[in-house]
């Protein structure tokens, strides 16, 4: 559809923006449709009772007891959304396997009764790198991220219709369990081109998402984000009021099918904050009155998991860059780990008081634990073992620039001379360790706005510059403009330093390295052995290491910082196995004993906490 037939539909929609859904020209419906005051199934009320779980942020092995748990709730809907960068880790390469097989679980959650409201995006928030957006799209920061831009769009066209393949088929008209279909992602907090909208559900109709499709905004960007004619779902937190929003909503408008598509009963975490958590009552008490009045509701999240691997996201205020956790606990009604919260109990309460009895499906039974006493990591490989072939360039070029997407990168200056004054950059994305090969002189955190620092680094020795990659932002002004590494010139005492040596470092394949029993000076990974009788999930307590990434068995379970809240690191059950694992840590500071140890418990940055 080109920009004329679009604006050509928008203008007719537009004309019929003040009729009642009923009254508009509407296609056949299907099984699922929507009426002026809720939604219909074969015809019948049905009201949307839906838990957000994201498949990539559950091990596999779990999906099945976390939809039992959401059932044991009440509830008779899974909500999730689709992540494009998982999937389409490189142009034209996709990825529907293991943990990201998105028709496995949705196909999973039919058979436990469920049916699924799905969130495509293609750009979805989330808490997500990127907020799913792949980092490839965007080598340059000119290129228009959620826009008609040809860039974007033409790329955001062809994941549809690839996705399609995998869920199209899995529609409720066509046996499948999806009764809807969102278009975007709150896009009404980022614009309000309605021509680049009716492109984005045209782009999803094209590709197969012929059911019933709707948008979700927060109340007070209702008018910008939803559209003429189709369903507009709001999005509120715990200490909002329910009547309060959906007042807001009515100023735009007033005919439902009415609908939270997002009730926060937590909120997200960043690096060196303390651990959000949100009181219990507010919550229930706008879940009383949507139950009261019948409306729809998804709870974001009722599990939120675990972003493993280099999945977290960061967001883009006023206040600056606030990079996000790897625990995705939200403080949900289940725990990063999928157990019941008192916050899961009291919902549950409440539920009883207005549903039949078989609404509510068994408990599943607790899914085991273990613990591990201490144990250290012996074995060493410093970090300078992946160092491959270096590209050459005169100034810093960025992670997307050279085609790299996620990890660290090393930049490096070799003069004859020494360099001792001012270093600066443009900026550092997004955490940077300076040193002269032997030893760091200088750290700076993109979270402090730290693009300069002192040096002194002797003549003969290089200048090293390791940035470790954190989220890239999915949420605000800077999506599509998050490139990575060190951005702009570099100078020294203010004249340009030119001659620059890039070692790209994604930290997709460990297996080059070469472990041997020591100890190291600078970045380096560190090799022991869990030993467990049988698994079970369990976290591993990092304090008193520094700041890296873990893998466990291969698996990258994510990163993690002792600028907090997160103390400990969750290792799923499935991934691990009766006898010895594998456990492998890089710690990019130098720290104290390389031990660990597992038990049940989070542990978290806490107020009042010691």
């Amino acid at each position: 559809m080109d920009r004329r037939e679009v604006l050509k539909a928008l203008t007719l929609l537009s004309a019929s923006a003040a009729l009642p859904l009923t009254a508009r020209a509407q296609p056949a419906p299907g099984r699922f449709a929507a009426a002026d005051d809720g939604f219909l199934l074969d015809g019948q009320p049905f009201q949307v009772l839906a838990g957000e779980m994201h498949y990539p942020r559950i091990p596999r092995a779990s999906w099945r007891d976390r939809m039992r748990k959401l059932k044991a709730l009440g509830l008779n809907t899974l909500t999730t959304y689709v992540f494009w960068n998982a999937h389409e880790p490189k142009p034209g390469v996709y990825d529907f396997s293991d943990n990201l097989d998105v028709a496995a679980y949705v196909r999973l959650a039919q058979e436990e009764g469920l049916f699924v409201n799905l969130r495509p995006g293609p750009f979805v928030c989330a808490e997500w790198d990127g907020g799913g957006l792949p980092a490839w799209l965007f080598p340059t920061d000119d290129i228009g991220a959620r826009s008609l831009d040809p860039r974007y769009f033409e790329p955001v066209k062809g994941w549809l219709k690839r996705l399609g393949q995998e869920l199209a088929p899995l529609l409720i008209d066509r046996g499948g369990p999806i009764i809807l279909t969102q278009i975007e992602n709150e896009y009404g907090a980022y614009g309000s081109d309605q021509t680049y909208l009716n492109a984005q559900r045209q782009a999803l109709v094209d590709a197969g998402f012929t059911g019933l499709l709707y948008t979700a905004d927060p109340a007070e960007f209702f008018a910008k984000g939803s559209m003429p004619g189709v369903v507009g779902g709001i999005n509120f937190g715990t200490m909002a009021k329910a009547k309060d929003e959906f007042a807001k909503r009515a100023q735009t408008r007033p005919q439902g099918p009415y609908m939270c598509t997002e009730l926060w009963g937590g909120w997200f975490d960043s690096y060196g904050k303390l651990h959000e958590t949100m009181p219990t009552q507010p919550l229930l008490d706008s879940l009383e009155w949507m139950l009261q009045n019948k409306y729809s509701i998804s709870f974001y999240m009722l599990h939120g998991g675990t972003s493993f691997g280099f999945t977290p996201g960061a967001n883009w205020d006023r206040k600056g860059y606030t990079p996000d956790i790897a625990s995705y606990d939200y403080d949900a009604l289940l725990d990063e780990a999928g157990r019941p919260t008192p916050k899961y109990e009291a919902v549950q309460a409440l539920f009883k008081r207005y549903l039949p009895p078989e609404a509510f499906k068994p408990m599943p039974e607790p899914e085991p634990s273990i613990r591990a006493p201490h144990f250290t990591l012996h074995e060493v490989a410093p970090l300078s073992q992946l160092y491959g072939k270096a590209v050459l360039a005169d100034a810093p070029r960025t992670l997307e620039a050279l085609g790299q997407t996620h990890g660290l990168i090393l930049y490096r200056h070799k003069t004859k001379s020494a360099l001792k004054g001012k270093l600066s950059f443009g900026e550092v994305r997004d955490y940077a360790l300076i040193g002269d090969g032997r030893g760091v002189q200088a750290i700076l955190d993109r979270r402090f706005d730290e693009t300069e620092a002192e040096i002194d680094i002797p003549a003969g020795q290089p200048l090293d510059v390791l940035v470790d990659t954190m989220g890239h932002c999915n949420y605000g002004a800077k999506i599509g403009k998050d490139q990575k590494g060190l951005i702009g010139a570099a100078s020294l005492n203010g004249s340009p330093l030119q001659g620059w040596a890039h070692y790209a470092l994604p930290l997709d394949d460990l297996s080059e390295l070469t472990f041997a029993p020591g100890g190291a000076t600078g970045p380096a990974f560190y090799r022991g052995t869990l030993r467990v009788e049988a698994p079970g999930f369990t976290f591993l307590d990092m304090r008193g290491w520094g700041k890296g990434y873990v893998w466990i068995n291969g698996r990258n379970i994510g990163r993690y910082w002792s600028a907090g809240p997160q103390q400990t690191m969750f290792v799923p059950a499935s991934w691990l196995k009766a006898g010895e694992n594998e456990v492998v840590v890089l710690d990019l500071l130098t720290g104290g004993p390389r031990a660990l140890s597992a038990s049940p418990r989070q542990v978290w940055d806490l107020p009042g906490a010691v």
